[in-house]
C-alpha cells in the first residue's frame, strides 16, 4: 500500500537550496578567515604565510563570498516569511 507523494511546497525547496549553499559558502568564509588570522600572526613573527596572496583574493574571491553569505541570509529570511505568511493565508 503506497501512500502517494506530496510535492515538496516551492518555498522549501528553496528554502534548502538556500540553506545549502549558505553552509558551503560559510565554510569558505571560515577557511579564509582562519588563512587571515594564521598569516597576519605568521606577519607578526616575520613569517611567510600567504598574506599578500589573501590580500589579492580578497576582491576576486572573498568579498563575493561574504556578499553571497549575506544576501543568502536576507533571501533565507524573507522565503521563511513568504512561506508562513502564505501558509497562514492558507489555513
Amino acid at each position: 500500500m503506497n501512500t502517494p507523494v506530496k510535492p515538496m511546497p516551492i518555498t522549501q525547496r528553496l528554502s534548502s537550496i538556500i540553506s545549502w549553499v549558505l553552509v558551503v559558502d560559510l565554510g569558505l568564509v571560515l577557511l579564509s578567515f582562519g588563512w587571515f588570522l594564521v598569516a597576519v600572526l605568521g606577519r607578526s613573527m616575520n613569517l611567510d604565510l600567504g598574506l599578500d596572496l589573501w590580500h589579492s583574493l580578497w576582491n576576486p574571491l572573498i568579498l563575493p563570498a561574504l556578499s553571497v553569505l549575506m544576501a543568502g541570509a536576507i533571501a533565507s529570511g524573507i522565503v521563511g516569511w513568504v512561506g508562513r505568511r502564505f501558509n497562514a493565508d492558507a489555513s
